[in-house]
């Protein structure tokens, strides 16, 4: 698994990297559906009794509006998604681009392209993610909501836990967790988005960078 997870945030990072401008249009591509998926999620009422609440409590969020699963017997999952932190005001930092990947062993066939949020709860599970410890396990305790396929919403909840995984998902799979994912920074994205080269600390907790292109998606976020 470990090497399945490895691989995939290989090429994932390996990747020609964008140019600047393109850089700055796919950043902005993905805010865009973050947004879209936020609000998506918020409308559906199986969703929105799970996610608000922990939503107006949350410490941060990762969101990942493409996060595809597929695979034949060796699974693999990847996506690009946005962190972004809350301060003590309340007021949501600019976004910080980031790469998801996991990968399982087992009977399985199909694919699934979901949206998903993760949301942070604590600092123990913002600390967790911003230095990926997930790829041997997840340090942090996951509870999972998940809606897919038409299916109804299905809850796994633990009160004390520090993130909470909801999406929605079309096809054979269903379920998100960041047990075994890799989460690593995309630089080549942040920088490209932002100018020089910043490291997401810069961006989600010392806020010396922003933009307004994030406006929509906090406004999504803080309803």
């Amino acid at each position: 698994m470990r090497l399945i997870v490895l691989a995939l945030l290989t090429l994932l990072l390996a990747a020609p990297h964008p140019a600047s401008g393109q850089a700055a249009s796919d950043g902005a591509a993905v805010l865009a559906k973050a947004a879209t998926s936020v609000e998506r999620l918020r409308r559906d009422p199986g969703m929105a009794r799970e996610l608000d609440p922990r939503l107006a409590r949350a410490r941060a969020v990762l969101i990942v509006p493409d996060l595809v699963k597929g695979g034949f017997i060796l699974g693999a999952e990847w996506g690009t998604g946005v962190l972004l932190v809350k301060d003590n005001s309340g007021r949501w930092s600019g976004p910080a681009f980031y790469s998801v990947a996991s990968g399982s062993v087992g009977l399985q066939i199909g694919i699934q392209d979901a949206e998903t949020i993760f949301v942070i709860m604590s600092d123990a599970g913002l600390k967790a993610v911003m230095e990926n410890r997930f790829k041997a396990g997840a340090d942090a305790s996951v509870a999972v909501a998940h809606i897919g396929g038409g299916a109804e919403a299905s809850t796994t909840t633990n009160a004390g836990a520090d993130i909470y995984a909801f999406n929605k998902a079309i096809g054979a799979y269903g379920g998100a967790s960041l047990e075994g994912s890799g989460i690593l920074p995309r630089h080549s994205w942040n920088a490209g988005f932002y100018g020089g080269n910043p490291a997401p600390e810069d961006i989600v907790l010392a806020r010396r960078l922003d933009s307004p292109q994030a406006d929509r998606l906090r406004d999504v976020l803080a309803r």
